[in-house]
């Protein structure tokens, strides 16, 4: 196996990787990569994770031999100067504070997302945080350029007008008025599922269990993502009174494109794009449940490329905490086998969608809540799979 050659091609997919080495681990390819922290920040990236995994890793992992898949990677960041902690009132409340998203030890040379582990969310609960606090408003493209801890206290340093030490609540972030405007298309979205039911119920022989599990007051229906399938068998199994009132997530870097965008604009899509506007896209999401409809999250956030369920990402049960909305949690099997990432045209494989019965978040945190609806999903696709053999 040529190393080097794997290393060439991952660097082939993306700008953003500025070294990488491939070695054996546990008998598999593993990479260590050092990203291009300067076009990064050029292109305004605050999830740099995110982009490197599934924008190079991954689309390498699609082309290539079984044998030779990468099967781990560790994303490496700067390395700087460590300065001492400043010993001021700025640092000590950021420091704290941040110290509530993560559990790593915090340092002033720290990177925000790739040593202590924030994500979208937590992103904008800092930006909130330290607008309340220190009357600093930052957005991504100022973040994306002060991700190191050092560098977001002297941005914030520099830029402060009071110190008061404050913190918004989630139910007060989604509630707040924002100028968009949902846009119902009943017409079109009935359109869609006319024409496409029949044509999944015959070309993919598609079978449904567990409607009587979606209930008739708003909820968040949370599928498992295994292809671009996936958000069209929703649409067209949903009962036209539920769907007329549905409302489904989808990444803008997909359905924003030429060829899918006059699909979503007409198809009661919300666009998201996790490195812009984040705050803005959240209170939008949260829309369709303040006016009491129904909304479609994939938690996993994107497809699977090996059928295996991906991470969770927790936003989807924060907004169910959040309004105190049940999640219908529901697994979609097969999709994968008829149409894979990386491939064109689907092929005519049998697809099961199960819906299973709603849960509540009472009692539970974002946490809790995230993974019991995991576990829900990931325990009837073993129980699928069992049956099969």
């Amino acid at each position: 196996m040529n190393l080097h050659k794997i290393e060439e091609k991952v660097r082939s997919y993306t700008k953003f990787i500025k070294e990488i080495e491939v070695i054996y681990h546990d008998g598999y390819p593993f990479a260590l990569v050092y990203p291009d922290f300067d076009a990064l920040r050029e292109a305004k990236i605050i999830n740099i994770e995110e982009e490197i995994k599934w924008y190079a890793i991954e689309l390498y992992n699609m082309e290539s031999d079984e044998d030779e898949k990468i099967r781990g990677y560790k994303i490496l960041t700067d390395k700087i100067d460590e300065m001492a902690e400043p010993d001021d009132d700025v640092y000590a409340i950021l420091k704290s504070y941040v110290a509530t998203l993560t559990k790593c030890e915090i340092l002033p040379s720290s990177h925000l997302e790739l040593d202590l582990g924030l994500d979208s969310l937590n992103y904008v609960e800092l930006f909130v945080f330290i607008q309340e606090s220190f009357g600093v408003k930052i957005d991504e493209a100022i973040f994306s350029n002060i991700m190191k801890m050092q560098d977001l206290y002297l941005y914030v340093k520099a830029h402060t007008l009071y110190i008061r030490p404050s913190m918004l609540a989630w139910e007060d972030i989604l509630s707040k008025e924002i100028d968009e405007k949902l846009v119902y298309s009943p017409f079109i979205m009935t359109i869609y599922k006319t024409v496409l039911y029949p044509f999944f119920k015959l070309y993919f022989r598609l079978e449904v269990v567990g409607e009587e599990n979606i209930p008739t007051y708003p909820c968040i229906i949370a599928p498992s993502h295994q292809s671009m399938l996936d958000g069209f068998l929703i649409e067209s199994i949903l009962p036209y009174k539920i769907l007329k009132k549905s409302f489904f997530l989808a990444y803008k870097q997909v359905f924003g494109t030429p060829l899918l965008s006059p699909l979503s604009k007409h198809g009661q899509t919300i666009l998201i794009d996790a490195n812009e506007n984040l705050k803005h896209t959240m209170q939008h999401c949260a829309l369709p449940l303040r006016e009491g409809n129904n909304l479609v999250i994939f938690p996993e956030g994107a497809r699977t490329r090996n059928g295996e369920l991906l991470e969770f990402r927790p936003f989807f049960a924060m907004l169910s905490k959040t309004f105190n909305i049940p999640i219908v949690p529901v697994v979609i099997d097969g999709s994968f086998n008829a149409l894979r990432a990386g491939r064109l045209f689907p092929r005519p494989k049998k697809i099961r969608v199960t819906f299973l019965k709603p849960l509540r978040p009472d009692g539970l945190d974002f946490n809790q809540l995230t993974q019991k609806v995991k576990d829900a999903i990931e325990s009837e696709l073993k129980l699928n799979h069992s049956v099969r053999r």
